[in-house]
């Protein structure tokens, strides 16, 4: 696929749209990013042709639905580079795989006494399932502090690992500040007591290359619909010998071998951890956002969010009452920032009077906000089909906006 800005937007027919009679700006990427042409018409060619219920069919519609939903599992692999297809399990996001890990690995191996670690800059769904596991179990969260610049501050991380460090659950690029965070040495490092290893990928997916094996994590939880794909997807990476450890997560269809009113037996992975009737649909249009992005490839995709990053910074530096929040030295496509005297929703509103969607708010990172002393942040997030024109656009109009209260 020919790398122009011009051939990208084409094939995402929502950018192409007027907002309050003002082109659509659309920085709300680390929030959920755009479906390109062919993810829309792979939904839809499946309803239109294939639709059945995968895996038990004996009919032509049931194969082609199965070959195509377990192609996509095949893709997935290849995209995080897992060992086999089997360690890929489908679910309906980030949260739920996280919540699948602490409701089956934390069940069976996390008990009284144990800790497990997470740090400050945590999303809500990396924070709330570890707080219920260890209210229901009686083991402690431990919590890794952060610089003023939104890094993780390493030394005080390899303090709090012990013996009892069941688990390490961290995201990999932040949600609220763009921050990547060093998860090969936090990886390392926890290994070598024993613990295991989750790392939230909802964020870095879309912009890193991940390497599963290299990376040596035990789980990576993400997103279908931060990587052009629907809504309503996430997978589950764990290795083989870990997950054939863990407890099926529900039960029902699909996840049994054979049951009678006296035993169940439970089915191989990855379906063991998929009761039900999945979401065929949404898990074969995935394939499509894969396509695409293999087609840019992911280090053509980072450079170029890379610089709009590093002009939006530029331009904005020199804003009177532009404050920015996250100035990590590795960052992902994250501009999370404040207004001095002004409140980010208000900002945001005027943004999207000038056709220009960020997002505000404590961005389910409330513990982080609390950390900076701060109500919540504008955040502007960058994606392959924004242009430098665009970026210009938004910095031009957040100065007027600081005008407003920074004369």
């Amino acid at each position: 696929m020919p790398f122009t800005i011009e051939s990208i937007r084409e094939h995402f027919p929502v950018l192409h749209q007027e907002v309050h009679g003002k082109p659509l700006i659309y920085l709300d990427n680390a929030a959920t990013t755009q479906k390109p042409k062919q993810v829309l018409e792979a939904l839809n060619s499946y309803y239109a042709n294939d639709n059945a219920n995968i895996h038990r069919g004996a009919h032509a519609l049931a194969d082609r639905a199965t070959r195509k939903y377990e192609n996509t599992r095949t893709m997935v692999g290849d995209f995080i580079n897992a060992k086999e297809e089997a360690e890929i399990i489908f679910t309906k996001g980030t949260t739920e795989s996280i919540n699948l890990v602490a409701s089956t690995f934390g069940r069976k191996f996390i008990q009284k006494g144990d800790e497990v670690i997470i740090s400050t800059m945590e999303h809500h769904s990396n924070i709330v399932p570890w707080q219920m596991l260890c209210e229901a179990n009686g083991a402690v969260l431990r919590v890794i502090p952060i610089s003023e610049s939104g890094e993780i501050i390493f030394d005080e991380f390899e303090k709090l690992l012990s013996p009892r460090t069941k688990l390490v659950s961290i995201v990999h690029a932040s949600n609220s500040l763009g921050t990547i965070n060093p998860v090969k040495a936090i990886i390392n490092r926890a290994h070598a007591v024993g613990a295991k290893v989750l790392l939230d990928g909802a964020q870095s997916t879309s912009h890193l290359e991940i390497d599963v094996q290299d990376l040596d994590c035990d789980f990576l939880a993400f997103s279908a619909h931060k990587l052009y794909g629907p809504t309503g997807l996430g997978v589950l990476y764990g290795k083989r010998e870990i997950l054939e450890q863990m407890p099926p997560y529900q039960g029902g269809g699909e996840m049994i071998k054979e049951v009678t009113f006296a035993k169940t037996t439970y089915n191989e992975i990855p379906f063991k951890f998929e009761a039900g009737t999945p979401n065929i649909a949404d898990v074969i249009a995935f394939g499509e956002a894969l396509n695409f992005i293999s087609g840019l490839t992911k280090p053509l995709i980072k450079a170029h969010e890379d610089s709009l990053l590093a002009y939006a910074v530029e331009l904005t530096s020199k804003i009177k009452g532009f404050i920015p929040i996250g100035t990590a030295k590795e960052k992902v496509s994250v501009l999370s920032f404040n207004i001095n005297g002004m409140h980010p929703f208000d900002v945001g509103v005027m943004l999207d009077a000038k056709g220009i969607a960020v997002r505000t708010g404590h961005h389910c990172t409330q513990p982080l906000m609390q950390r900076f002393g701060i109500e919540g942040t504008v955040r502007a997030s960058f994606a392959v089909y924004n242009t430098k024109s665009e970026v210009e656009k938004f910095a031009e109009s957040v100065e007027r906006i600081a005008k407003i209260k920074n004369k």
